[in-house]
This record gives structure tokens, C-alpha cells and sequence, in this order.
């Protein structure tokens, strides 16, 4: 039996799919810093 969410597959992929997807937020230019940039890293901010 499971002992929490964090255990289950689909939460490691989709917490593994927000962290690769705010390291390639990074490399984005600086003039996408506040407007693209900041979309991205809200929509994947893991906790």
C-alpha cells in the first residue's frame, strides 16, 4: 500500500517535469525575464 503521494509515479514525473522545465526557464533571454520567463517558472513552481 501506498504511504503517501509521493510515492506514486505520476507525482515523480510531474514534480520531475517542473523542475526541467524551470532549469530551461533559466537560459531564457533576459528580455523575456518578466513577462514569458515569470509565466513559465509560476505555472511550474514545485514546493
Amino acid at each position: 500500500m501506498a504511504t503517501g503521494f509521493r510515492n506514486l509515479t505520476v507525482y515523480k514525473k510531474a514534480f520531475a517535469l517542473a523542475i526541467d522545465i524551470y532549469q530551461v526557464s533559466k537560459k531564457f533571454p533576459k528580455d523575456e525575464l518578466y513577462s514569458l520567463t515569470t509565466q513559465i517558472r509560476k505555472s511550474s513552481r514545485y514546493k
